[in-house]
């Protein structure tokens, strides 16, 4: 089983390799936001917080719930039952008032369609996270069998937010975790910079290894730095608020919540090694912060804005559809109080380049993709999923 796992995995990151190649990665013409909107797509969601897909040759898209349930939308429809409700695991604390904990991420396993398991990440009763592994239910694929939980990673958290919550499944066919530095301000206890502590990073873990997880053979602690935590990928962030790869060249994008005056993008190309550091807290964005001496490796950020224009970013995707080829390399992502929707590209001569696209009013929670590469955005407040879609 381990060979088949390890072939499959080789396979996909070979394919991936190869449409890389062909992949739109220099913009030569800025997008023209004037061609573009937002189309409603269903309604009637609580507090949505995440859409992804299964990726096993369907349409459904799988609409997460912060209370703890996922929900399936398929030609712009709700289903009546939800495909999993957690809501008695998860933490309740937002329908009482606004908050950070909850249901938070959903990531399916590449071989879902032959092996039917998804991975949820959320905020259980006490406050504390939990990665568990579930499969979906044997006689019904729009249902998941919730006894079959198994929990594989949970970890105290200090404050009640900066949780992170995304976790995905990277081309290497790892799966990647984001967490955030523990909450309160400021990191008070600098985890964001303490190699030994797993808040305020980025994790990757092989959940095809022994269990619980394995840590791949290439993480930073086995190759570059063994004083890293193992399944540390990146560190220094303080609420990796949605990170995505590109599906076509398999560049991770990592947006980071800031502090008092500063959003920010983080870029990692596929073929990176060694620990990134993305400077937090010693740096907000490209702007010191705590007055500490920067590590020497810190990474700066590809794009920011500063909270004249909103104060919590929601991170995005590269668009990979065929419906927009305007946007063909582009990176769009948006900001939750303002409703602002940026994109970045890097231009003919490799320069990092951003615009604004547009404001949409909406409480942006996150971005989505469909399987064929489509974008979506999430309207928290408004309970609304949209498709972006040209202006006529």
């Amino acid at each position: 089983m381990k060979k088949i796992l390890l072939v499959s995995a080789l396979l996909l990151l070979i394919s991936t390799t190869a449409f890389a190649q062909e992949a739109v990665t220099d913009v030569t013409e800025a997008p023209d936001p004037s061609t573009f909107r937002w189309e409603p797509v269903a309604e009637n969601l609580t507090n949505p917080l995440y859409l992804t897909t299964a990726e096993d040759g369907t349409d459904r898209m799988f609409v997460l719930e912060q209370a703890g349930r996922v929900w399936i939308v398929e030609d712009g429809q709700k289903l009546d039952t939800p495909f999993l409700d957690i809501s008695d695991l998860s933490s309740q604390e937002v329908l009482n008032n606004y908050s950070e904990r909850g249901l938070l991420g959903l990531a399916f396993h590449p071989d879902f369609a032959e092996n039917g398991e998804f991975f949820v990440h959320y905020s259980d009763t006490n406050g504390d996270t939990v990665l568990a592994r579930y499969v979906v239910s044997a006689d019904d694929a729009n249902v998941a069998d919730a006894s079959s939980a198994e929990v594989l990673f949970t970890h105290a958290q200090p404050y009640g937010n900066h949780n992170g919550g995304q976790i995905a499944f990277g081309p290497d066919g790892y799966l990647y975790i984001g967490l955030g530095d523990g909450g309160s301000q400021g990191d008070p206890e600098n985890r964001a910079q303490d190699p030994e502590i797993l808040l305020g990073k980025i994790l990757r873990i092989d959940v095809n290894g022994e269990a619980p997880y394995a840590i791949p053979e290439d993480n930073p602690a086995n190759t570059t730095n063994p004083e890293v935590a193992p399944e540390i990928w990146a560190m220094g962030l303080r609420n990796p608020w949605r990170f995505s790869f590109d599906r076509s060249t398999g560049d991770l994008y990592i947006a980071d919540v800031g502090q008092n005056q500063w959003e920010e993008v983080n870029f990692q190309a596929a073929d990176a090694t060694g620990v990134a550091n993305y400077g937090w807290r010693p740096y907000e964005a490209d702007q010191p912060y705590s007055g500490e001496t920067p590590p020497a490796d810190m990474v700066l950020p590809v794009a920011e804005y500063d909270h004249s224009k909103g104060c919590s970013i929601s991170g995005g995707y590269v668009y990979r559809g065929e419906a927009l080829p305007q946007l063909q390399g582009v990176y769009i992502f948006g900001d939750w109080c303002s409703g602002r929707v940026w994109a970045s590209y890097r231009d003919a001569s490799d320069s990092w380049k951003t615009i604004e696209m547009m404001e949409t009013g909406r409480t942006i929670s996150s971005f989505g993709e469909d399987a064929t590469g489509e974008l979506y955005l999430l309207d928290y407040y408004g309970g609304v999923l949209l498709k972006l879609v040209p202006a006529t």
